[in-house]
């Protein structure tokens, strides 16, 4: 290469090398503002996880301290006085909806709070509703438990099995046996059935005077 050559390289290479230091200068800044950004993001997120921990453990050792309590009374109290907010309310609801012999209204009180709160999912409030029709049993009008479950009987609803075997023992209290007997027989075949509701439904089959279905 001749030395005429080889000066344009070495021009060419130094007016590069200014245009990129001239490029720096000018828009640095908002690389050090993406680096800051990541930065000051990854801190954020990590604090927000380290008190999402801490209120998750303060919220289980103030639910331990009042389950420990020594009497239902005492227990109660004490739960009233814990404080949550969204999911950890539906829990703290539950608990307190926990002793029905003992405080038959403060149970009806929690589930109700748990149905009426439109922010939780889905699966807290039907969850709620099954526990209050189990409190409530006969002393809730057929018509309104049947109402009640029909709902959580439908695909795709997380108790979708347990709201139909309450719905078949509806039938039972109706008189309806061999509807009752054609609702117990389709449980013992449903896959997303547990082991125990399916024994269940197979000893109310048999005790109905049914057969219960061949797998």
């Amino acid at each position: 290469m001749s030395n005429p050559e080889s000066f344009i390289d070495e021009v060419t290479e130094e007016v590069r090398r200014d245009k990129l230091f001239a490029t720096f200068r000018k828009y640095g800044w908002i690389g050090i503002l993406a680096v800051l950004g990541i930065v000051g993001g990854t801190a954020w997120t990590e604090w927000q996880k380290s008190q999402a921990e801490a209120e998750a453990r303060a919220f289980g050792d103030a639910l331990m301290m009042a389950t420990d309590a020594s009497t239902p009374e005492d227990r109660r109290a004490a739960l009233a006085q814990v404080q949550a907010t969204g999911e950890k309310a539906a829990v703290l609801n539950l608990l307190i909806a926990s002793d029905p012999a003992e405080d038959a209204t403060a149970t009806l009180e929690a589930l109700n709070r748990i149905e009426a709160d439109a922010t939780l999912p889905q699966v807290w409030r039907d969850l709620a509703v099954l526990r209050r029709i189990g409190v409530q049993g006969r002393d809730l009008p057929l018509a309104d438990r049947r109402a009640a479950l029909e709902p959580l009987a439908q695909p795709g609803r997380s108790f979708r099995v347990l709201a139909a075997e309450q719905l078949a023992y509806l039938l039972i209290e109706e008189g309806k046996t061999p509807e009752a007997i054609s609702a117990l027989q389709a449980l013992t075949q449903d896959q997303e059935a547990t082991g125990g509701l399916r024994n269940r439904a197979q000893q109310m089959i048999v005790a109905l005077g049914g057969e219960a279905a061949q797998g």
